[in-house]
Order: structure tokens, then C-alpha cells, then sequence
């Protein structure tokens, strides 16, 4: 079997999509799924270590300087020299120049087309069209996501409330939940000491660390101003955040406003195979109050390191953080998530609890197990692909 992947975004560029891409072409490739990957050219730093992808000329995205707009024609070209006849599937996993340009080779192909869901729509509009009116911007958001479910023969969902979601919005075509799952290599363990040490910070400062994308939607701006409350019960503490996107110079600017600058670190990009996970390791809590993720990897790939978990649990999120998982879940309220941190943060024992019990937790989410998931659900699309059926 031979699949087109297809998307807007890929490694370097560091978030959710890009490592459900890369986790799956990896499992897909163990379970006998060949994968070619068509994806943004971004610059030297693309990297040309990984087999069957092909770079395609894209362009800026005004107020977005990290991500690329493909371009249509060098898309459309770089498509058309494709053999038809070497695929059996196209799986699109954006739902920008992608999705038009996916579509299209499947029809002409005569194959079947498959779309993960893998950003919510609505929220992301708000945020970056900020002229339009949020009540506007929902009801365009659904009309466009209805638009797009309906040119293709199913859906996948990378969490049960992101299908609500879907199904409230009036979306007919098929839905399969199916998360992406941990890679085998997001167990290996990190060095705390060596991040800590690297970035300058204490052997013993305590650490408050968030973990992804530095963009308006994730809601990081609340974990600042909790982080301000929680520094009233412990002073040393230190709010580490990784990562790099366009709220960055907002957030640089909260944390000046709140006399900060000295008490919030940013980490910016890390490199995923070392650094990354040292930073998780060396996390003495790791924060989460986006209320936008469709599944919430980066919650998985801290427990994975035993970093103490507090976050809010919404949309896809609620689908990770249950009971037998171990994080602290809080509302998005300051008062009980600061006491939540302070609490993680003083209580050694209970530190130790939630690594133990959120290591076992994140095993239980394979991503092996959901490859041969993905590869059963192509095999039915081939046999029938205007009849499969969605899973319960």
C-alpha cells in the first residue's frame, strides 16, 4: 500500500501536526504502509535525513513569520509529476493549500481521500483574523470546515470531543477517533541536569515549564499570570517556557508589565531528540491550559518523562488528562491553579506520585497501536470507499 501524505506544515517547523506526521510514517513504515510526504520548503534548515519527502516553494504568513503558505502552482506542478498510478490513497493533514491540492490529485487519480482534523478551525481564525468578529468568524469557520469534510470519504479525529465537535457542526462524512499516540523514542529518558545547566538556570530552582507552540491560542498568557500568583508562595520558582510562535513578543511584553523579566525564562526552539526531553525531565511541574488541542501530545510526552502534570482539561485534552492519568486537572481559574502548582511544587511526595503514576499512564498510548489502527482504516476506503463506516 501506498499513501500521499500531504500538509501545510512539517518539521523544522515544531507543533502537533508535524509530530503526528512524522510518528505515523514511522509506524506506518513497520506495519508495510509506504509513506511520500509532500510539505513546505522553509530554508536550509529543512533537513534531508528523512526518505520520501518532498520540499515544495512556499511563502511567508502575514503575522505568522514561522510558518509557510504553499505556493499553488509549484504545488499543483510538483503533484502533477507524480505518477498517479504509485498511490493508492491520498491522507491530508491541513486544511489550507493542502486540502484543495489533495483533493485534486485524488480525483484525478481515482483514489480515495482521507483528512485528519488536526487544528480547530474556529479558534484559529479568531486569532489571526482579529478584525473579524468572533460570532462572524465561528459561523464562517463551520461553513468552511463543512466545505472541506464533505470532499472527502472519511474523517479522522484525533480525540472523542474533537468529533463532537465535528458532528455539532453538521459534518456527514464518516469520523474515526484516532490519536496519534507516543513514539517508542519519547521514553527515553531526558537530563534535567543537563537542560537546567545549558540554559543557565539552579540545580535546585523549582521549575513551572510549559511545552509548545508560543501562540496566542494556547493560552499562555494565563499561565503567566498564575505563575505571578504562585511566586508569592514560592519565590525561587522559575516559569520556563519552550517553544517559539507569534505570541512570543506579547508574552515578553505581560511579563515586563508584571516585573517578571528575571523569573520567566524562554526557552525557545528545542532540538526534539535531546533537548526537548531534557527539558520535560527537568520540569518540577508542567503547566497546559490551551483550550484549543484536538488531542494534547506534548501532556503525553511530559508525563513520558515524569514531569508532574497540572493543566485544564478541554476539548481534546479531555480525552488525555482521566482519572487514571495522574495530572492535577484544574479549572481555568488563577486561584485554584496557582494553589495547584504551589502544592505540586511543596509537596515532594506528591511530585513523585504523579511521575510514577503519569509514566504508566502515557505506555498505555502506543503509537504503534494506532498506526495499525490508521492502516486498518485505509484498507477499508480501498475496499469501499463510499461506504466505511465511522467508529463508535
Amino acid at each position: 500500500m501506498r499513501v500521499l501524505f500531504i500538509s501545510d506544515v512539517y518539521f523544522p517547523r515544531v507543533n502537533g501536526v508535524s509530530t503526528s506526521i512524522r510518528t505515523f510514517r514511522q509506524d506506518l513504515a513497520n506495519e508495510g504502509v509506504q509513506t511520500t510526504l509532500v510539505a513546505p520548503r522553509y530554508g536550509d534548515t529543512d533537513g534531508s535525513d528523512e526518505p520520501d519527502v518532498l520540499r515544495v516553494s512556499a511563502a511567508g504568513v502575514p503575522r505568522d513569520p514561522e510558518d509557510r503558505r504553499l505556493r499553488w502552482g509549484a504545488l499543483t506542478r510538483a503533484l502533477d509529476a507524480l505518477p498517479h498510478a504509485d498511490f493508492d490513497l491520498v491522507h491530508i493533514h491541513t486544511p489550507f493549500v493542502a486540502h484543495y491540492a489533495g483533493t485534486r490529485f485524488a480525483h484525478r487519480a481515482g483514489i480515495p481521500c482521507v483528512a485528519t482534523y488536526h487544528t480547530f478551525f474556529q479558534e484559529y481564525l479568531h486569532h489571526y483574523v482579529p478584525v473579524l468578529p468572533r460570532r462572524a468568524g465561528a459561523v464562517l469557520a463551520r461553513a468552511f470546515t463543512r466545505s472541506q469534510c464533505a470532499q472527502v470519504q472519511a474523517l479522522i479525529a484525533p480525540s472523542e470531543p474533537m468529533r463532537a465537535v465535528l458532528s455539532e457542526y453538521g459534518v456527514k462524512t464518516p469520523i474515526h477517533v484516532l490519536p496519534t499516540g507516543l513514539a517508542a523514542d519519547r521514553f527515553r529518558s531526558g537530563d534535567g541536569s543537563r537542560f537546567r545547566a545549558r540554559e543557565g538556570l539552579g540545580a535546585d530552582r523549582p521549575l513551572v515549564t510549559y511545552v509548545g507552540r508560543v501562540a496566542h491560542e494556547k493560552n499562555i498568557g494565563f499561565l503567566v499570570r498564575v505563575f505571578a500568583q504562585v511566586l508569592a508562595a514560592v519565590p525561587q520558582a522559575m516559569l520556563v517556557i519552550a517553544g517559539e510562535g507569534p505570541a512570543r513578543e506579547a508574552l515578553r511584553t505581560q511579563v515586563a508589565g508584571l516585573g517578571l523579566t528575571r523569573q520567566v525564562h524562554f526557552a525557545g526552539y528545542l532540538e526534539r531528540d535531546t533537548q526537548l526531553l531534557d527539558c520535560y525531565a527537568a520540569a518540577d511541574a508542567f503547566v497546559f491550559a490551551s483550550r484549543t488541542e484536538t488531542q494534547g501530545l506534548v501532556l503525553l510526552e511530559a508525563m513520558a518523562q515524569g514531569a508532574p502534570v497540572v493543566s485544564t482539561a478541554e476539548l481534546g485534552t479531555r480525552s488525555i488528562l482521566l482519572p487514571e492519568s495522574g495530572a492535577v486537572v484544574v479549572p481555568e481559574e488563577r486561584d485554584a491553579f496557582a494553589a495547584a502548582v504551589v502544592r505540586v511544587l511543596s509537596e515532594p511526595g506528591l511530585r513523585a506520585e504523579l511521575a510514577t503514576r503519569g509514566r504508566a499512564y502515557a505506555r498505555t498510548w502506543s503509537s504503534a497501536v494506532m498506526a495499525r489502527r490508521l492502516k486498518g482504516l485505509y484498507a477499508q476506503l480501498l475496499i469501499a470507499p463510499h461506504t466505511v463506516r465511522a467508529n463508535a
